[in-house]
């Protein structure tokens, strides 16, 4: 029997928010991982911003040095809205035509960077908005991304994210099916997120995305509270997810999301790469 491929691993920069972006690439490189989860934001490659394509090419040429795989995220916090966390959203009731602008933005850095995926999620539906009208705009958002995704040649995955309106795998999926399962269009999960708000187990959920999978994001939680974790500090069963991402033949990155970290991401970096590389160990 073959044995499946040791898993590669990667960190997010929004864990590295008190650090430059090159700086972050190289302590991220230094400490042994494979790749980086590349958030784009006012400091880290902002995509508003002037020489948007000389700049990537300037992170490419680095990331090449370095060896280092990327993912692009899009999870800035306040970018858009220096008031309002998050927002705009492919759900908000205005300015979804600014969110759809930066993921086309982040697709075009993506092809760029020669990224595994570009991930995305939802937002939180307003008060104001009924869940038809949610399906309506994520839906359309969702559909104007893609077609610039496919474009490009870049694959594109939704993330659900506690308290938004994609919150659970299952609403990824049925996302996909309204829109006609399209290739291009895959899941991230983060393993912190189904213990957290999930009905099975993290394993569970690997293998019922399988080759659907295209990025994942790594962190501890416990059930019902959505705090981004170090390891051994939640529920998470890490050698078993590790084992079912073996399983199912996931051949992207593991990126360590620990966004609340950054005041001591080197250390934090270190410890996370240690604890994934021993429970990989065991399998």
């Amino acid at each position: 029997m073959t044995t499946p491929a040791p898993l590669r691993y990667g960190y997010g920069t929004n864990g590295f928010a008190n650090h430059r972006l090159e700086d972050a690439l190289e302590v991220i490189a230094d400490l042994g991982y494979d790749g980086v989860a590349l958030t784009l934001d006012h400091h880290h490659l902002d995509p508003f911003a002037p020489r948007l394509a000389a700049r990537t090419q300037e992170v490419a040429r680095r990331l090449d040095r370095l060896g280092l795989s990327v993912v692009i995220e899009t999870g800035a916090r306040y970018l858009m809205d220096p008031r309002h966390k998050h927002e705009p959203t492919l759900v908000s009731t205005q300015g979804r035509d600014r969110r759809v602008e930066y993921l086309d933005l982040a697709v075009r850095v993506a092809a760029d960077l020669g990224a595994q995926a570009v991930s995305f999620w939802s937002g939180i539906l307003p008060e104001d908005t009924t869940p038809q009208e949610g399906w309506e705009r994520i839906t359309k958002g969702t559909a104007q991304v893609l077609a610039t995704a496919e474009e490009h040649g870049v694959l594109c995955a939704v993330e659900p994210e506690p308290g938004m309106f994609l919150d659970t795998l299952a609403g990824v999926t049925a996302l996909r099916r309204r829109l006609g399962d399209p290739p291009g269009l895959r899941h991230t999960i983060d393993i912190g997120h189904t213990v957290c708000n999930e009905p099975a187990d993290t394993a569970t959920c690997v293998r019922s995305v399988g080759p659907l999978l295209a990025n994942v994001q790594a962190d501890d939680m416990r059930p019902g509270v959505h705090d981004h974790l170090e390891f051994g500090e939640g529920d998470i069963d890490l050698p078993a997810t590790l084992a079912a991402l073996r399983e199912v033949g996931y051949r992207g990155l593991v990126a360590v999301e620990l966004p609340r970290h950054a005041h001591a991401a080197p250390t934090v970096a270190a410890r996370a790469l240690a604890a994934l590389r021993a429970a990989e160990a065991t399998l």
